[in-house]
């Protein structure tokens, strides 16, 4: 309506993430929203082969919100964000419900751009510790795998993961080195992107390409 213009009559596409595609046509626009009649559906899978779990320290700002759309461009499956020591935001309990809902937003909205129809899921923010500990206490079954530039291997040295990756990266200021070893602790193994240093934002979404070229449906 505000946007592409669209009147009574248009054709439209919509989806609530269960995996189907519904083409529907517009009857009435007006000022309070859409009245649509829903024609047909189709089955539209467009997820990526290789689940990945984005699990991000928090970011300022523009630079998680860029971090979540271009993740979800890219195919992640979820996202986890974690508070950091080295965190720029702080977040209290209040706030960190708002940021939920406004990140959830942002994810919906990247799917609608780019055409999934199944919405990754933000999970709640946890304390970085407090998740390393209790993801130690679980299986490995995804490979878990820690960005940092101090690392001697580089992801074309893996296997090819059976069950998918959880992949955690840092925040401004990259991980504490007591976050490291919590991480290392949890079954992490440390992970560089070439010799550069590179931003929060580059270094995620820098991986996540990577992984879809070796593994995915690039």
């Amino acid at each position: 309506m505000r946007v592409l213009r669209l009147k009574a009559g248009a054709d439209i596409s919509l989806f609530n993430g269960n995996g189907a595609e519904y083409r529907a046509v517009i009857e009435k626009a007006t000022a309070d929203g859409l009245v649509v009649q829903v024609r047909e559906s189709w089955a539209a899978d467009r997820e990526a082969p290789l689940p990945v779990t984005l699990a991000q320290g928090v970011s300022s700002g523009e630079r998680m919100d860029f971090t979540l759309q271009k993740a979800v461009e890219l195919g992640v499956a979820a996202i986890q964000p974690l508070a950091t020591s080295r965190s720029i935001v702080r977040l209290d309990a209040e706030r960190a419900v708002k940021r939920l809902a406004h990140w959830q937003g942002v994810v919906v909205a990247a799917c609608e751009q780019c055409g999934r129809n199944r919405v990754p899921r933000v999970e709640p923010l946890r304390a970085i510790d407090e998740w390393t500990r209790a993801l130690g206490r679980e299986p490995a079954v995804a490979v878990r795998l820690l960005l940092s530039p101090r690392a001697s291997t580089g992801l074309h040295n893996l296997e090819r993961p059976a069950a998918g990756v959880v992949l955690l990266a840092g925040p401004e200021g990259g991980l504490a080195p007591e976050e490291e070893r919590d991480a290392f602790a949890a079954g992490f193994s440390a992970v560089r992107l070439g010799l550069r240093v590179l931003r929060t934002e580059t270094a995620a979404l820098a991986a996540l390409a990577a992984l879809q070229a070796l593994w995915g449906d690039f």
